[in-house]
């Protein structure tokens, strides 16, 4: 059975419940392959790339074919249940090949914790039903990445509704990289609110940084607000300063690739600059993420890992050499902003305020319970 619509990143900014023209990451169990949209060669080309095994989702994700921290989750899930479909052997054998796959998955984007959350989940799933038939098992690990792609869609949208009550109306809105449909099971995160904002009838604008070295934003980003019909412009990211400085940005809202347990947040590199601008200025500095996103078991942002880079990512744009062969480039994917400069973490359990105290534990002492904690 495919999944529901609701998987395919509905993009009418009317609600349709029609499928969208394009989505991240499914899976199709009649052919047994995860198919994704390959985002390096958006907007110019609308490319879908079918993988059936995990080795070959594994490099897809390193090679950032798929990216966003929700939206790799998912394809890790997804290339577990390939691995399900084709171990025969005894649940020991199957145990044993989950658990290599989950590691060489996990390795490829060490940042993003919906990653090593999703496998650990996968995993958890695994052991339950390894001693079942090689049948029963599949349809159970199929069920439960099912579960984990659509549970991310609900929570995109939940979190949506809930930033989107503290975005003015008419407000300018600057966003960073790219937490949208394509970063997530769909709907997005940051762009989940802007959705949302621009769904409840708000008058939203929103400026695009471009997110170098990368562009997920000049690429991405400014590619599905253009066909949501939402007004985007596209700026460079030493631009932002200019426009914080002339009055014209009124909110910032971002996504996350792991929130630590003090609500230091690890975003896209460039990030922090713009939470020290929001500052500065004084424009709320948001933040949209899954609870999945929330690492309690990290204290801080000093505690995670930061994602080193090709050279070749610096160096080069497509075939245009911008640096000299020989000439060494420094590429870290995602910088730290300090909890203080966060004014709201908006989650589908709720929204915390990290500048004024609190951390994510705070919604579950309002009863969210335990469930996604580490």
């Amino acid at each position: 059975m495919s999944l529901p619509n609701l998987s395919r990143a509905p993009l009418s900014a009317h609600g349709a419940t029609e499928p969208a023209q394009w989505f991240a990451v499914e899976y199709e169990p009649a052919t047994d392959e995860l198919v994704m949209l390959d985002q390096r060669r958006l907007p110019g080309e609308i490319t879908y790339h079918r993988y059936t095994t995990p080795d070959e989702v594994a490099g897809a994700i390193g090679a950032m074919v798929v990216r966003g921290a929700p939206a790799i989750g998912i394809a890790a899930a997804y290339a577990l249940v390939l691995l399900a479909r084709r171990e025969r052997g005894d649940a020991a054998t199957f145990l044993m090949a989950n658990g290599v796959a989950g590691r060489h998955l996990g390795a490829t984007r060490p940042t993003a914790v919906n990653l090593s959350w999703a496998i650990a989940r996968m995993a958890r799933r695994a052991a339950e039903v390894a001693s079942l038939d090689p049948d029963a098992r599949y349809e159970a690990m199929r069920a439960e990445a099912e579960t984990i792609h659509l549970e991310d869609v609900q929570a995109c949208r939940a979190m949506g509704a809930l930033g989107a009550r503290e975005v003015p109306d008419g407000a300018t809105i600057l966003t960073h990289c790219n937490a949208g449909a394509l970063a997530t099971g769909g709907y997005g995160t940051a762009l989940g609110v802007i959705r949302a904002a621009h769904e409840a009838g708000k008058k939203v604008r929103v400026l695009a940084d471009e997110t170098r070295p990368y562009l997920q934003g000049a690429r991405l980003t400014s590619w599905e607000l253009h066909m949501d019909g939402i007004p985007v412009e596209v700026i460079t990211d030493n631009m932002a300063a200019h426009f914080f400085q002339r009055g014209e940005i009124q909110f910032v809202v971002v996504g996350s690739d792991r929130i630590a347990a003090n609500g230091d947040v690890a975003n896209k590199i460039g990030t922090y600059n713009v939470a020290l601008l929001a500052e500065a200025h004084s424009v709320p500095f948001t933040v949209a993420a899954p609870w999945s996103t929330v690492d309690l078991a990290t204290p801080s942002g000093a505690a995670i890992p930061i994602e080193e880079r090709s050279r070749q990512e610096v160096a080069s744009l497509g075939e245009a050499l911008l640096v000299a062969d020989g000439i060494p480039c420094r590429h870290p994917a995602f910088d730290i902003t300090p909890a203080r400069l966060v004014k709201a973490i908006y989650t589908e359990r709720g929204v915390f305020r990290p500048s004024e105290g609190e951390t994510p534990s705070v919604l579950m002492k309002r009863g969210a319970g335990a469930e996604g904690s580490r």
